[in-house]
């Protein structure tokens, strides 16, 4: 485990991890380093392994459960207003008022107003949630690179912990081909968010498929599900709170106006205006444009937005995490640092690219001190110039400062 002084300039300062990759705030990099990021995963990071997001679920529940709904849904493209207009001929009003709320987005308000006319029951083993489990089910049982990828930035220091509001076990699989077992935590059985290392697991704030497909699973999956956990029982606003206390939470996998990412937003943000203790929170925030307004809007939820470009399938995140991983200062691959640092140095510091000069500062600036003796040996004995060296005694020092909550 490494301990890093932060730098004065750590606030402002980011780090490239690599052409075409996401660019990672110095502070996150270094909380990291800590073991004090959580991530918070979505469903934009199963959709890799064949698995959909809320709205394509919703929509495969209709296509087995109301074909004449699913006919009208199927030909809305994505990211409709409320002011697109349908025709919901043949539809009934308690049909068509389905239709108006996945116009909206409120695919949880959607699924329970289906399950209510369909099952006239809200929990338990309805038509519903058994078309959603049988879905979830369907898909590939094979973790995608990104699964991996989090697994490994999820240890934080011999610990590994991770949230998601997903139901499937693709973090837990790929713990498994990492050669690391990890417990499968959900709802009510969840740990309470601390440092040590009892809080551990992948940790499932909205329930998981039960292994056991002949029994029906306890999921947040409607709007009344979400008020019961978020609001009568505050299962999962209470352990948010705790967690945003202790760590830096950072959400992969969701959009601005995912169901999920709404109740958890509200749940930080409220708290936020009460109390001055939160971490810092950070958004994966993928476009093929750029667009300044949708980062702002993060920004004004109180969440600090890290965009990649989202072409070529999000495969610019994957990568990224992918590279953080290998780079990481708790488990990451030594050689890959060292080759990186051997790679830098053939410049000389002056003429060197900023990120090259950025990324060589910040590997020494997380690093303990003799983490940072065994790199300074490496940049010696490559035949660095001066100045390389110089910067390394700068580094150390630099002065610690508070952690910015």
């Amino acid at each position: 485990m490494y301990f890093m002084p932060l730098a004065a300039s750590a606030e402002d300062r980011v780090i490239s991890l690599g052409d075409g990759l996401a660019s990672l705030p110095e502070r996150l990099l270094l909380a990291h380093a800590r073991g004090e990021v959580l991530f918070i995963c979505g469903a934009g990071i199963s959709k890799p392994a064949g698995l959909p997001d809320f709205r394509e679920l919703v929509l495969d529940v209709y296509g087995q459960l109301d074909t004449a709904v699913h006919t009208v849904l199927a030909g809305l493209p994505r990211g409709v207003c409320n002011q697109w207009q349908v025709a919901c001929e043949g539809l009934t009003e308690r049909q068509t008022a389905e239709v108006k709320r996945f116009i909206i987005g409120d695919y949880d308000v959607v699924l329970g107003m289906l399950e209510r006319r369909l099952d006239d029951q809200t929990r338990g083993d309805s038509g519903v949630r058994r078309t959603v489990a049988e879905r979830l089910r369907s898909g590939a049982n094979k973790p995608a690179a990104i699964h991996m990828a989090l697994m490994r930035l999820a240890d934080r220091g011999g610990t590994k912990t991770i949230v998601t509001t997903n139901f499937d076990l693709l973090l837990e699989i790929a713990s498994l081909r990492l050669r690391s077992r990890v417990e499968t935590y959900a709802l009510g059985s969840i740990p309470r968010p601390s440092r040590q290392s009892e809080f551990s697991g992948v940790l499932h704030i909205h329930g998981t498929l039960d292994k056991n497909s002949s029994r029906s699973s306890e999921l947040v999956l409607t709007d009344q599900d979400f008020g019961e956990f978020y609001l009568r029982r505050r299962i999962v606003p209470d352990f948010i709170y705790d967690a945003a206390r202790l760590f830096h939470l950072v959400l992969v996998g969701y959009s601005a106006n995912d169901p999920p990412m709404r109740y958890l937003l509200n749940a930080v943000a409220a708290d936020g205006k009460r109390f001055d203790d939160l971490k810092e929170r950070f958004t994966f925030f993928g476009t093929n444009v750029p667009d300044l307004v949708a980062l702002e809007d993060w920004k004004g939820r109180g969440i600090t937005p890290i965009h990649y470009d989202s072409n070529g399938g999000h495969n610019a995140l994957r990568a990224t995490l992918d590279r953080w991983s290998n780079l990481s200062a708790i488990n990451g691959k030594k050689e890959v640092v060292d080759a990186e640092l051997f790679r830098i140095v053939k410049t000389n510091r002056a003429a060197a690219a900023e990120v090259d000069r950025d990324l060589f500062d910040h590997f020494f600036r997380r690093s303990n001190a003799s983490e940072r003796v065994r790199l300074a040996s490496l940049v010696s004995a490559a035949r660095a110039d001066i100045d390389w060296l110089d910067a390394i005694v700068k580094i150390g020092t630099e002065k610690e400062r508070g952690r910015k909550s």
